[in-house]
């Protein structure tokens, strides 16, 4: 597991979060990088993993995607390899994110991790996204800027670049120590020597990209199937003219939209959606719930699938008896229970792993019937791969 040092949440919320850089030295006190740079290599081979190669060789930039059958034969010149979501892929550098859960599940993306050669980036740029950035070993030289309207280049189709930040943070990075960089914050980082670098994202979903999920939902399910209505319509002169109430009335029309049902129940299962892809030839095994509780009790340990990240929505008031059940969401599948199971699945879903002794240590507080109910969902979600057990 992974704590955060020399760090004050409240304060760091309160006064950078989303509102300037902060540099925190030895964040991460005797760091240990959770992958190496052959492993890293070694996930490019896959399909289902997104990486790339920037490198800068004779004044020229070039970016090359993989998967790579042969690595080596493309990292020539100055050039770092950057592979995105390896949280997904390596249980280890999942643990990595462990560390930055003061914020929002639904509001993490992905683990980038990148390696670099001396004197390798990818150019001074901005992202549409909040990210810490984690040193591994090595060293990197990081400048930090404000926003600002900058320049855009394209010294490559796949590569989007800004010229003429003034960085108001100018540091070399080391082992262990942390940058958060706010969203449209021009940065730079260079390269000091071979290094690893451990960029954990969080997802700030557009206007664009939430009304284009929302619209698919409910074109699949066949919602929000209301048209416009004109009772009151009256003569006008012109008959092109569109009137100032009928722009209202179209306004009303789509804001009951949101303000639906079918908002509040479309919208968590797009904040857990996962960008991972399953591979149709994974074999997962089958277990009954008798199974999991033998293992349990043989002293098994299941811990929570790399990148899967359980949310579930607030309840809209204390003492909320109106529902049933309890739900929550992973990857865009909802999971239910009964309400009177809700604490004790909510304390399992905030652990990375679980054993028998969590079991012994609330069965003073939860009834067996309560207990049969949450084995019977831990089955569920082992037998679907977000649950595994210890080899």
């Amino acid at each position: 597991m992974y704590h955060l040092t020399h760090f004050n949440i409240e304060q760091f919320l309160s006064d950078y979060w989303q509102k300037k850089p902060l540099l925190i030295r030895q964040g991460l006190q005797d760091f240990e990088d959770p992958i190496d740079e052959h492993e890293l290599a070694g996930l490019t081979e896959e399909e289902s993993v997104d990486s790339r190669i920037v490198h800068y060789q004779n004044g020229a930039w070039t970016v090359e995607h993989g998967p790579y059958a042969d690595i080596n034969s493309h990292c020539v010149g100055q050039w770092s390899l950057l592979v995105q979501s390896v949280d997904r892929f390596s249980p280890e550098a999942d643990q990595l994110m462990t560390a930055f859960n003061f914020i929002p599940y639904w509001r993490m993306d992905d683990l980038m991790v990148s390696y670099s050669n001396a004197g390798a980036g990818v150019g001074p740029h901005l992202d549409q996204y909040d990210v810490f950035i984690i040193q591994g070993k090595g060293s990197r030289r990081w400048q930090v800027g404000l926003p600002s309207d900058y320049e855009t280049i394209r010294p490559h189709c796949d590569l989007s670049q800004i010229t003429g930040f003034e960085p108001i943070i100018d540091e070399v990075l080391s082992a262990g120590d942390i940058l958060y960089i706010p969203a449209n914050h021009p940065h730079n980082g260079v390269a000091l020597e071979a290094c690893l670098n451990y960029s954990v994202g969080f997802r700030a979903p557009s206007q664009q990209e939430m009304l284009s999920s929302f619209v698919d939902h409910a074109i699949d399910n066949n919602l929000l199937t209301k048209r416009y209505r004109d009772q009151a319509l009256a003569p006008r002169q012109y008959s092109g003219e569109i009137k100032q109430q009928e722009i209202a009335d179209f306004k009303e029309l789509l804001s009951e939209a949101l303000a639906s049902e079918q908002f509040e129940q479309w919208l968590p299962t797009f904040l857990s959606a996962n960008k991972k892809e399953e591979d149709p030839h994974q074999a997962i095994e089958e277990f009954s719930e008798q199974g999991i509780v033998d293992l349990l009790c043989d002293g098994h340990y299941f811990y929570r699938a790399p990148g899967v990240k359980p949310i579930f929505v607030e309840a809209k008031t204390i003492n909320d008896h109106s529902q049933h059940l309890f739900t929550f969401y992973i990857d865009g599948e909802t999971y239910s229970g009964p309400t009177d199971t809700a604490a004790l699945v909510k304390r399992f879903l905030s652990k990375p792993w679980i054993n028998q002794q969590f079991l012994t240590d609330t069965s003073e507080q939860f009834q067996s019937s309560q207990h049969s109910e949450f084995v019977r969902l831990l089955t569920r979600l082992v037998n679907k791969g977000h649950w595994y057990i210890a080899e």
